[in-house]
């Protein structure tokens, strides 16, 4: 990789992130720190303010943004792929965006790559399994943003047997196991965790509360107790 291509990179890398640290620009890039720290002056020489901070790491200053001027084909077949995939392991509200956001990356795009992604679209076909169909649901994307904005949902709730109950959760994360997507959720009935399939929850209700349990622990903790293994 030649050094503007590596400057480009470190510069998306900066964008996608909050922060990334030195040492992890340098094993991403298979460039010394030393490298790093003359790639991070050469953006800042470059106009493109990029800041540190102690323990955190490196960061673009807010308000700066670099508007992407082209995808290689490459990049958006395999967007496109994992366009066909979210069927079966997505919900309608996260297919909606997904479709959104793609259809910036195309308006993007040459017309003779929008042609050659058109051919590949039709001749692309998926055979899901029966149990990874039916996920008309539309409460992924909001169950995303009560995770990242830690806020409190009011639910309704049905279980396997068919009793319905309402709960209010504090969700500490997603996790797709057993074909199906879960959230982990601290329930304030039980007062304890507990594991709510997404597909069972009949309608959900942002409280706008912030939690009030502030030591949750991680998604991985739970992963470590799945009733399953895949």
């Amino acid at each position: 990789m030649n050094r503007i291509d590596r400057l480009f990179g470190i510069l998306t890398l900066l964008q996608s992130r909050r922060y990334v640290m030195g040492d992890q620009l340098a094993e991403r890039f298979d460039i010394s720190i030393r490298t790093v720290y003359r790639d991070i002056k050469a953006l800042n020489e470059q106009g493109i303010p990029v800041g540190f901070e102690p323990n955190k790491g490196y960061f673009v200053v807010e308000g700066y943004f670099l508007r992407p001027v082209s995808f290689s084909l490459e990049e958006a077949n395999a967007l496109l792929l994992m366009e066909n995939l979210l069927t079966g392991f997505a919900d309608k509200s996260i297919r909606k965006h997904y479709s959104s956001a793609l259809n910036k990356v195309k308006a993007v795009m040459r017309d003779s790559q929008k042609e050659k992604l058109e051919y590949l679209t039709s001749n692309t076909g998926f055979q899901l399994p029966r149990d990874l169909k039916g996920h008309d649901y539309e409460h992924l994307s909001a169950l995303q943003e009560a995770v990242v904005s830690k806020t409190i949902l009011d639910i309704r709730y049905c279980k396997a047997d068919g009793e319905e109950s309402g709960r209010r959760i504090e969700p500490v994360g997603l996790i797709f196991y057993a074909l199906n997507w879960h959230v982990i959720g601290w329930c304030h009935l039980r007062k304890d965790y507990r594991d709510f399939r997404v597909s069972r929850i009949i309608s959900l209700r942002s409280t706008g509360l912030p939690f009030q349990k502030t030591d949750h622990p991680s998604v991985s903790e739970f992963m470590k107790q799945l009733p399953v293994d895949y």
